[in-house]
């Protein structure tokens, strides 16, 4: 779909996407707070610490954006994205990294798409949701020992 065709989107379709939104925001703050204490030994203790954090921060993005949904006149989601589980501490860091890359293509698209409905302060208060979720990204690739990754944007 070009550029341009992927940011023409209703006010109802930018609602159901931001419910998405509010769906992931959901799975993250579950899988961060059962990562952050299942993760064991040294080399786990800063990121396990830095994954109760980032629960508090994912718990603040859905307050916001289930404020957004309401205030566009929709009705946030109060449903969870499937949170994936392991023992293996290196998996679960990945499955979170994962989850971050496709939170920060969305919300990169939804700042795009909020602007293109003039709705400026939304697309201003998804900035600073995707500049915390970049934060969590890099977290995740430090603790995996990788580069962090280039996300992209989403279709």
């Amino acid at each position: 779909m070009p550029n341009n065709e992927r940011l023409k989107i209703t006010r109802k379709k930018f609602i159901e996407a931001l419910n998405e939104d509010l769906s992931r925001e959901y799975q993250a703050i579950i899988a961060y707070v059962n990562y952050s204490q299942v993760l064991k030994g040294a080399k786990y203790m800063n990121i396990a610490d830095e994954l109760a954090v980032h629960a508090k921060e994912e718990l603040d993005h859905a307050l916001q954006i289930a404020n957004y949904v309401d205030y566009l006149g929709g009705m946030p989601s109060a449903t969870q994205k499937p949170v994936k589980t392991s023992e293996k501490a290196e998996e679960m860091l990945q499955f979170d990294l994962e989850n971050e890359k496709e939170t920060i293509r969305n919300y990169r698209l939804r700042v795009k798409q909020a602007d293109s409905l003039d709705e400026f302060a939304i697309a201003e208060g998804l900035r600073t949701i995707l500049v915390q979720e970049q934060d969590h990204l890099i977290a995740l690739a430090t603790a995996l020992g990788i580069d962090p990754p280039n996300p992209g944007i989403a279709e």
